[in-house]
């Protein structure tokens, strides 16, 4: 019986992974360039399998896969640069602008679930991506996979942007969370239901595709040559599909190009394939940790008409426990099904507190949420801005 168990559970894996899936689309991914060069003839099928992609969105380890993808059926790595691709930025983008950011999904691999865009800031990880003749060790795909997620342009940080939380995940699992995309519940019309496109709107060589637009906001860093990284979680299959795409930024801090990479004792340049000393060409200053932190509290709780949430806390910035000083909270992207109040502070970094929701009436009643308080400290890192989620108790 062992054996018949086996055979049906590798059944379920083909069956699953014979059809894909996504990729980057805009900017030019190397996953589409290569496609465009008659080089893969199956761009959407990037695939990472068979891993754990749900609840937790970034607990499994990328392998070979590495942020720009591996594609088996074709055998070609997307984490180095080849004549078709990953020698020069495909666009150039300016640093704390917002830009519009799209990937495909086939019609018969739409397994709905979140997404995210990353950038890694870390240039000299970057590097090991962009030296031709240089295949990353798995250690390092995984050390940049792991900058990346780091690096991940929030939804959040685009105003007016909806930022919801899946259908398909509830409050308390690693994937309620809105810093990712999320597609529709997958019951509905899943990730082809983010544009809502006709079918064909985008290439994918199975099932024709639909196209998956999104805005994100180019970080405040610069970087002559760097990597814009897609990682879409399924939540139907343990799969996970990753594209990158070669992007330059201008204008922020930083800065660096790509000409050399050192992996023990073998160092390779774009223009010589040995060297008897490593060189390093881009050495990305320090970041800044801000002294302030603007950070967005997001609370799902469902209201009449009339109701106000706002947020009060043990620090002066929320009040001191006085309601009559708390923080109102935006409805603005509130929705019957999707009932979701939030509001963005600026917090000295380092800053430990205890905070709750409270619900004002019409008539001035206060509801508390239920004990005991929340608790959050503002970290010391680079980012200027961060988010919290949760949903009234």
């Amino acid at each position: 019986m062992k054996s018949i168990a086996l055979f049906a559970a590798g059944a379920l894996y083909f069956a699953t992974s014979v059809y894909g899936h996504g990729y980057m689309t805009i900017p030019k991914s190397r996953s589409r360039l290569g496609s465009e060069a008659g080089i893969d003839t199956c761009p959407e099928c990037a695939i990472l399998e068979p891993v754990q992609s749900w609840p937790d969105l970034t607990a499994a380890p990328v392998g070979r896969s590495g942020p720009c993808g591996y594609n088996a059926r074709v055998s070609v790595d997307y984490n180095n640069p080849a004549t078709n691709w990953g020698n020069t930025p495909v666009v150039t983008y300016t640093a704390d602008s917002t830009v519009s950011v799209q990937w495909c999904v086939d019609h018969n691999g739409d397994h709905g679930g979140m997404f995210a865009y990353r950038i890694c800031q870390d240039q000299d990880i970057v590097d090991k991506l962009l030296t031709p003749g240089y295949l990353p060790t798995v250690a390092e795909k995984q050390a940049a996979e792991d900058c990346f997620e780091a690096g991940t342009l929030d939804c959040t940080d685009v105003a007016g942007q909806t930022c919801g939380f899946s259908g398909d995940c509830s409050p308390g699992q690693p994937c309620y969370r809105n810093d990712w995309f999320t597609c529709n519940p997958f019951d509905g019309s899943k990730c082809q239901g983010v544009d809502n496109s006709a079918l064909g709107s985008c290439y994918t060589s199975i099932s024709g595709g639909y196209t998956v637009t999104k805005n994100v906001k180019i970080p405040n860093y610069s970087s002559s040559h760097t990597l814009l990284s897609l990682r879409w979680n399924s939540f139907q299959t343990g799969q996970i599909y990753l594209s990158c795409a070669d992007i330059a930024i201008t204008g922020g801090p930083g800065g660096g190009s790509s000409t050399t990479i050192s992996s023990s004792s073998t160092t390779i340049s774009s223009s010589s394939t040995t060297s008897s000393s490593p060189v390093s060409t881009s050495t990305p200053p320090a970041c800044t940790i801000p002294a302030n932190v603007a950070v967005t509290f997001n609370e799902l709780v469902t209201t009449v008409v009339g109701d106000t949430i706002k947020l009060v806390g043990s620090i002066p910035q929320l009040g001191s426990w006085n309601t009559g000083s708390a923080l109102p909270l935006s409805a603005s992207g509130y929705t019957n099904s999707n009932p979701l109040w939030s509001i963005t502070t600026s917090l000295p970094v380092g800053t430990t507190f205890q905070y709750k929701f409270i619900k004002v009436s019409s008539t001035g009643a206060v509801s508390w949420e239920s004990d005991p308080n929340r608790s959050y400290t503002v970290s010391s890192s680079c980012a200027a801005s961060v988010s919290t989620s949760s949903s009234w108790r």
